[in-house]
């Protein structure tokens, strides 16, 4: 299996995305992930979020990624696509991202639904709504080749019986899960269950620890963590993230487990990448 790690970790520090690919470099790491801005953030063009606008040349990007030694895992997508404006804001956003994810060389792109249930939608008519946005957006990701993933964030995905029901919304084998084990953990499943039971479908993986004191506070209550406030290994998902570990393994998996955390300008997601390492070779499990 490969570690990587997903930009998200330098949002309060207000990286760049270069200065992401330098702490990359640094740290021996090959694969990366963050979000696509679809659109121009002030905040960004003066260098202070560390995701990338698709307005930027795939090509040149490229060649920039090449010489810090690293390549994109996944794109993060995930503009909800179960409420309304789903198909009008989501899925546009989507299908320019999976065109420009082909240019970058980028496998995957990631999707997900909104956190809470729609306004004015039933379950039912939310579940039909999205199974004809994925229809459209599975026709670009096959002629692109790009893996669609969908992850458990929100209020359909972190339920089982509603994700089984949205990973065959299409016959394609370009549909696939982007596991997280702490959306899945804050959302009152169990992160082990819940992978047994979709790991045939897993194209990407978030490991995401969750503390001690946010666990009490909100599980079960909410569906997914902006950024896990603690490092991996260090808070109450620990052990659950081994046997997820255990599973991926026993099952083949040889992708990328993308490392969500606050990185507190380095220093946490570095003390992450440290148990990451450490555990998979406890597990004897070979990581690049």
């Amino acid at each position: 299996m490969k570690i990587g790690f997903h930009t998200d970790a330098f949002n309060s520090a207000y990286f760049s995305f270069e200065k992401c690919l330098e702490w990359g470099q640094k740290n021996d790491l090959r694969y990366i992930e963050c979000g696509l801005i679809d659109g121009v953030s002030w905040i960004h063009g003066l260098g202070y979020q560390p995701h990338v606008a698709l307005y930027e040349d795939p090509a040149l990007l490229r060649q920039k990624m090449e010489r810090y030694g690293l390549q994109f895992s996944q794109v993060d997508a995930a503009f909800p696509l179960s409420g309304a404006d789903g198909p009008l804001r989501g899925v546009p956003y989507v299908m320019k991202a999976i065109g420009w994810a082909k240019l970058i060389g980028c496998p995957c792109v990631d999707t997900t639904d909104g956190m809470n249930k729609p306004d004015g939608m039933t379950d039912e008519a939310s579940m039909e709504m999205m199974k004809r946005s994925y229809g459209q957006i599975l026709e670009v990701a096959e002629a692109h080749q790009i893996y669609v993933n969908i992850e458990p964030h929100g209020y359909f995905t972190t339920r089982p019986e509603m994700m089984e029901r949205m990973l065959a919304f299409c016959d394609s084998e370009y549909l696939g899960l982007n596991m997280d084990t702490g959306n899945t953990y804050i959302a009152g499943q169990d992160p082990v269950e819940f992978l047994k039971r979709f790991v045939h479908k897993v194209r990407h993986v978030h490991i995401k620890d969750v503390s001690e004191s946010l666990a009490a506070a909100v599980r079960g209550g909410q569906t997914g963590i902006a950024v896990s406030q603690c490092a991996t290994g260090a808070g109450v998902n620990a052990d659950n993230i081994r046997q997820c570990l255990t599973i991926l393994h026993d099952h083949g998996y040889d992708g990328v487990l993308s490392i969500e955390c606050e990185g507190q300008g380095g220093p946490m997601i570095e003390a992450s990448l440290r148990w990451m390492g450490q555990t998979l070779q406890e597990l004897g499990i070979p990581a690049e």
